[in-house]
């Protein structure tokens, strides 16, 4: 059987000579590119069995690439989205359009193998692109007696859904308590540095010890 071949498309040379290693060592047939345009004329020429996409590139960001690729009936192949700098948004932006999974760098090997081998084995692929309204499924929840809409994006993948809900959930309890990440750790029931940690890992904005608005 011949070797999967595998498309690498990052702006910095050195993830893409390490990618290249480690995924040569593991019998992939590795293409590199170091833009969207480079990325492109690969794709206009020969169809590879995924792509490793970076998502913030100087010459057009990795989404945009991928929407090109939609619109031009060219994704064929799953995308696994790469981002040292990723936002849950982001991810799931991305998903929305048609990538399989999202990598956060720096990329653990066992992490990075087991999301390529996955996409991979699932066979033939095809793009799960739907409209906003088909991937979500609009869910009405009471808070404090005020009747508010979330948008849960049920057709993702359950960790980039989950995450998708823990940025709801913690953003609607920093606004309710103003800020105050001490009292939100109370009130959610998590030690203050673990939550701190969270609402980091997810891009949630939040004021440091000593700058919060409200007395602790």
């Amino acid at each position: 059987m011949a070797s999967k071949q595998i498309l690498v498309v990052d702006d910095e040379v050195g993830i893409r000579e390490l990618l290249s290693e480690i995924l040569f060592d593991e019998g992939y047939q590795v293409h590199l590119a170091e833009n969207a345009a480079q990325a492109r004329a690969f794709r206009n020429e020969r169809e590879p069995d995924l792509v490793l996409l970076d998502i913030w590139m100087p010459d057009i960001d990795g989404v945009a690439l991928l929407k090109e690729w939609v619109e031009q009936d060219l994704l064929t192949m799953p995308v696994v989205m790469m981002s040292g700098h990723g936002t849950i948004e982001t991810a799931v932006e991305a998903t929305r359009i048609g990538a399989v999974d999202f990598l956060e760098k720096p990329i653990a090997l066992q992490k990075l193998l087991s999301t390529i081998a996955k996409a991979i084995r699932e066979g033939t692929f095809k793009p799960h692109v739907q409209p906003a309204e088909a991937q979500r499924q609009e869910i009405t929840l009471n808070i404090d007696g005020q009747a508010q809409q979330f948008s849960l994006p049920l057709g993702l993948p359950l960790r980039e859904a989950r995450e998708y809900f823990d940025a709801l959930y913690f953003d609607y309890h920093l606004r309710k308590e103003a800020g105050n990440v001490t009292r939100v750790a109370e009130k959610v029931g998590l030690e203050r540095t673990h939550l701190y940690r969270k609402l980091k890992q997810l891009g949630i904005k939040f004021a440091k010890k000593g700058e919060e608005g409200e007395s602790q």
